[in-house]
């Protein structure tokens, strides 16, 4: 029997923004860290230089971006940013509160929220293209790094994607999961086949206040 390689991937969600705590939809638009979003970004850092990886990659959306130059500067690696794992682009929406977007643009909420993944918010992008864009670049990433340990740091859309690749779940189906900021969240691949191992680990976040939000 053929003895494969496992390969292992940990994808880490941005720190904290003023975006998050205002409830705005980042899309591909940016605010800086919080605060807190600085200090979840440390306590990653300092939890990520005890494990050993060989490759570390990142959106190269500011807020990801800062998140990993905090993790760069503890364990030495360079950044290796990829457009691709950025998260989706929110069009019309982008920068604007839920209400807001009810006010402004109800259809088009609407359809937003009708759970149809093929849906295009103008100017931006459907669930479908992230999920596609976003699995693809992984699998890329991970094809590349066959039986090593690799970071990732990147946003909720995209951790939204790699669990429903991993587990099976359509993308019609309403989001039952938390995805905190300055979570690791750990992915085993096998000849192909992947394996959720840890999801929403926070315990490097003791006394730091996290949120669940895109």
């Amino acid at each position: 029997m053929k003895k494969t390689q496992v390969t292992e991937l940990i994808v880490v969600r941005h720190g904290q923004t003023a975006w998050n705590i205002q409830g705005r939809h980042q899309g591909h638009l940016d605010s800086d860290l919080s605060e807190t979003g600085i200090r979840q970004a440390k306590a990653l850092a300092d939890r990520l230089s005890k494990l050993s990886f060989t490759a570390f990659y990142s959106s190269d959306l500011k807020r990801a971006l800062h998140t990993a130059e905090y993790i760069a500067q503890k364990t030495g690696h360079p950044i290796l940013a990829d457009p691709r794992l950025r998260e989706r682009n929110y069009g019309i929406f982008r920068g604007m509160t839920v209400h807001e977007i009810q006010l402004q643009y109800p259809d088009e909420y609407g359809h937003f929220i009708s759970g149809d993944p093929d849906y295009v918010i103008p100017e931006g992008q459907s669930a479908r293209q992230k999920f596609e864009a976003a699995v693809q670049c992984a699998k890329e990433i991970v094809k590349g790094h066959v039986g090593e340990r690799i970071v990732i740091v990147s946003h909720g859309g995209v951790l939204d994607a790699l669990l429903r690749h991993t587990c099976g779940i359509a993308l019609s189906i309403p989001r039952r999961f938390k995805m905190y900021n300055a979570s690791l969240n750990t992915f085993f691949i096998d000849d192909g086949i992947w394996k959720l191992n840890t999801w929403g680990d926070i315990c490097h976040l003791k006394g730091i206040d996290t949120s669940d939000d895109t």
